[in-house]
């Protein structure tokens, strides 16, 4: 009985040394939050910015002028420019061959000298025609008939005159010259060619000025005016800024559409015959306003995040607007006074946990 005793007491002993050493053992841990990237944070700004208006168009140049031939029966005999010329107003381009214009140079020369002489002569008979008919020695009839011979001399000598003036100016159009500053931008004329009046020789874009004209509708026509600043894109990357120089009046009655002619800055990178796409700048409009790098796209829509007073994003899907020097307008979606991720929201994702750092401040 007394081992029985013994036992239970001893047994007793290890359930209480059990029991009391499990209620010291330390609680469980509870692992923190773990961030997974440090942002900053930035607010909606309210700014002023210009509407823009989005267009495309063809550019082409601001005026062309055309050079032809003025005289027909002439070769080509010398070619002084080619495409891509820059000339001045009256630069030579070339020459037709001038021995015929210079022969009849000549022969007009010899016509009017000729009728000087028969001015002279006409004038001297009607002086002794006058002295003797004082005496009753010449009727009337023969007095008359040396006054006609007299302006007959004369109209002879202006036709003779008039036909040298002629042949002087034909002899002048054997040069082609520039008929304004500009550029060469198409050429015809071939050595050795014989010409015909009206024959285009040469085409130049007039002082070297291309425009981008961009094709507007009649609700975006109404909102634009002579003056208004517009950028637009070439198809090699170059950014041009212009202004508009003139707003068409009517509308093509095909398309219903109008162009709006901008001027762009000479010796650009534009060329005519390429095609833009461009904005133009109306008037200023209030806009809320976030760093372009806070906006992500996912799944074609635009989001933003958001922290929390828990240090947790969350995803807000937005609608975005105009975008203006590394900043884009916030539409709808987004209440202003709101914390938004700067940079860095396509590493994260809904409810993540980030640890806040503080835009470093540049030391004066």
């Amino acid at each position: 009985m007394r081992k029985i005793l013994l036992a239970v007491a001893v047994l007793t002993v290890v359930i209480v040394l059990i029991y009391l050493r499990r209620g010291a053992e330390p609680p469980a841990v509870t692992a923190p939050n773990v961030s997974s990237l440090s942002v900053e944070v930035v607010q909606a700004r309210r700014q002023l910015w210009p509407q823009l208006l989005s267009a495309s168009g063809a550019l082409a140049p601001w005026q062309e002028a055309v050079i032809n031939a003025e005289t027909s029966g002439l070769r080509i005999a010398s070619l002084e420019a080619d495409v891509g010329s820059r000339v001045k107003k009256g630069q030579l381009l070339a020459t037709l061959a001038s021995e015929t214009v210079l022969a009849e140079e000549s022969k007009q020369q010899a016509v009017v000298a000729q009728a000087v002489a028969n001015l002279e002569q006409a004038n001297s008979n009607d002086r002794r025609a006058r002295v003797v008919g004082q005496g009753g020695a010449l009727s009337e009839q023969q007095r008359e008939d040396y006054r006609i011979k007299v302006a007959t001399a004369k109209a002879d000598l202006a036709g003779a005159r008039a036909e040298l003036q002629t042949t002087r100016i034909r002899l002048k159009q054997t040069r082609i010259v520039a008929v304004d500053d500009g550029i060469i931008s198409s050429r015809t004329a071939l050595l050795g060619k014989v010409l015909s009046a009206g024959d285009e020789l040469f085409r130049l874009v007039r002082e070297g000025r291309i425009e981008w004209q961009a094709e507007l509708d009649s609700r975006q026509l109404a909102r634009v005016q002579t003056g208004q600043l517009a950028r637009l894109i070439l198809p090699g990357g170059q950014s041009l800024e212009g202004r508009v120089r003139l707003v068409s009046p009517t509308l093509n009655n095909k398309t219903s559409r109008a162009l709006v002619y901008v001027s762009l800055p000479e010796d650009s990178a534009a060329r005519a015959g390429m095609y833009a796409s461009g904005q133009i700048e109306l008037g200023p409009r209030e806009a809320v306003t976030v760093p372009d790098t806070a906006v992500i796209l996912r799944d074609g829509r635009s989001y933003v995040f958001t922290l929390g007073d828990d240090m947790r994003v969350v995803q807000r899907p937005v609608e975005v607007g105009r975008r203006l020097q590394q900043a884009v307008e916030i539409l709808s979606g987004l209440n202003e006074p709101a914390r938004i991720v700067r940079a860095g929201g396509a590493f994260l994702n809904d409810g993540a946990s980030v640890t806040l750092v503080q835009p470093q401040v540049a030391q004066p």
